[in-house]
């Protein structure tokens, strides 16, 4: 069920709070994933973000990383489904600086605008998927409920519902997602021609089996 979009209460925790919820945090990981606290206050841990993309992203290749203008070096595909990445964040990264980490990561050239970070809990033997302000702080949440996924995890998808708006994609992008068709459109024409080969393959030999003399 998704819900509309939810500014946590951030409640404030003393440093001596903070510690003890790491310790509580890090006696429960079973992947080795601990946070850390520094002298500072300011933690540090790992979240698990779920890819949940179903329009083509348009990757950089290494040669046209670090520009600014779009490049022929780009490439458009979809990401499989289920995919899971795992980012190391501090307790003071929000939700909009997490989003352009992970496309960095992957040297995900898309506008970090058009996506947004959910997360994703059980209440009540209910599954709820909420979408998160842009100003929260998801290591905070990952402390809060704990370590378990099933509890929580986050999920990372286009920010814009129902009709794509491809105004808000460059020319380099829109040519990407024409290739893309066209190549989809030929295996499936390939898949077609063969069945109908197989088919027709069948036909004609039962027809030559009639055909022969008794």
């Amino acid at each position: 069920k998704d819900v509309q979009k939810e500014r946590e209460p951030h409640v404030y925790l003393s440093k001596e709070e903070v510690k003890e919820k790491i310790q509580s945090y890090n006696s429960s990981v079973t992947d080795k994933l601990k946070m850390t606290l520094n002298a500072n206050g300011i933690y540090t841990g790992f979240i698990k973000v779920q890819m949940e993309l179903y329009r083509p992203i348009t990757v950089q290749s290494s040669q046209s990383q670090g520009r600014s203008a779009p490049s022929s070096q780009e490439t458009a595909f979809y990401l499989p489904d289920g995919c899971v990445n795992t980012l190391h964040i501090s307790s003071t990264n929000t939700v909009r600086e997490v989003i352009e980490a992970l496309l960095k990561k992957f040297f995900v050239a898309d506008n970090p605008a058009k996506f947004a970070l959910y997360k994703r809990c059980h209440k009540e033997d209910q599954v709820y998927t909420c979408k998160l302000s842009d100003r929260e702080h998801p290591l905070y949440l990952r402390l809060v409920a704990g370590p378990k996924t099933e509890t929580l995890s986050f999920v990372l998808r286009e920010h814009e519902t129902g009709e794509a708006m491809w105004e808000a994609f460059s020319i380099p992008e829109l040519q990407n997602f024409l290739r893309i068709l066209d190549k989809e459109e030929n295996d499936q024409l390939q898949v077609l021609r063969s069945r109908y080969a197989a088919y027709r393959g069948k036909l004609e030999e039962a027809l030559r089996g009639l055909l022969k003399p008794g």
